[in-house]
């Protein structure tokens, strides 16, 4: 009996090898894919995969001393300042398949009475030599009429001298398109900064800034990066690529902490360095 019993142990030992040797296949193949596709464990598959593991990957944190109002909205959040009538920055998540849609663009800036205190009106931006600036583009919105609507409230619109707003915002706006396109899913954050400046336009006095920023963050690619971009508000601007820093750089600036909600394996690494060459930007 007990040569039988050793003889049916090894006969299940030799079936067992072959269902361990699909296994390894299986795995073997599934990390092949993966490498072909570019994914990695925080990769999206497909633009409907949900962020719900990283709650608003794009927000950001004001700091404390700054005034803040929080506005939710359908393609975008705003974290208003109501001293400056402008937002402390506009952040939000742009798809693949957001970049079309039905919603067409219709150039009507409307007043944004959710705002606390007295709102902008469009009649401050009136003769001021400063153009009606988005900072969520009615262009990444595309996907929703609603989406659309909102991002020509006033409270998503900052003045901007015309060579910087048709200049190279439009080209990072338009840049910020094409990497879309390519990493499937971006967080974006920008805002002004005011620092020195004392200039306001219009009777509800709205504040000039002085600069601007916007942040750019991939971190669901196989490799996770991030890039920003500091402007001067004012009509000469150099070439795109000079203008490229750190987004601890902006940070530093700006106090602001952003995408904060990452993972910190994952914010360090995107925030502390960035590669040209990666952004195809030269």
């Amino acid at each position: 009996m007990a040569q039988k019993r050793k003889k049916r142990k090894k006969r299940s030992g030799k079936s067992i090898i072959p269902a361990l040797l699909l296994l390894l296949l299986l795995i073997g193949y599934g990390i092949w894919q993966m490498k072909q596709t570019g994914q990695n464990p925080l990769s999206r598959p497909t633009d409907s995969y949900s962020l719900s593991h990283i709650p608003d990957a794009e927000l950001a944190h004001t700091p404390a001393d700054r005034t803040e109002q929080i506005l939710r909205r359908t393609g975008y959040t705003v974290s208003y300042n109501s001293r400056w009538k402008l937002p402390n920055w506009v952040s939000y998540e742009l798809l693949r398949s957001e970049l079309q849609g039905p919603a067409s663009r219709n150039e009507r800036f409307l007043t944004d009475y959710d705002v606390a205190g007295t709102p902008a009106d469009t009649r401050d931006y009136t003769r001021s030599g400063y153009d009606r600036g988005h900072m969520a583009p009615a262009a990444d919105m595309k996907w929703s009429d609603k989406a659309m609507e909102e991002s020509f409230l006033l409270s998503n619109i900052c003045p901007q001298s015309p060579g910087l707003n048709r200049g190279r915002w439009k080209e990072l706006e338009e840049e910020i398109r094409q990497w879309a396109r390519r990493d499937s899913a971006l967080l974006i954050a920008c805002g002004p900064i005011v620092t020195t400046s004392k200039k306001t336009i219009g009777p509800h006095r709205i504040t000039v800034p002085d600069r601007y920023f916007k942040v750019v963050a991939a971190p669901y690619t196989e490799q996770p990066r991030g890039i920003a971009f500091l402007f001067d508000n004012d009509d000469n601007q150099p070439p795109l690529y000079t203008l490229a820093i750190t987004i601890d750089s902006i940070e530093t600036i700006t106090g602001i902490d952003f995408f904060h909600q990452i993972p910190d394996s994952i914010e360090n690494l995107i925030e502390s360095n960035f590669s040209l060459e990666l952004w195809n930007l030269n």
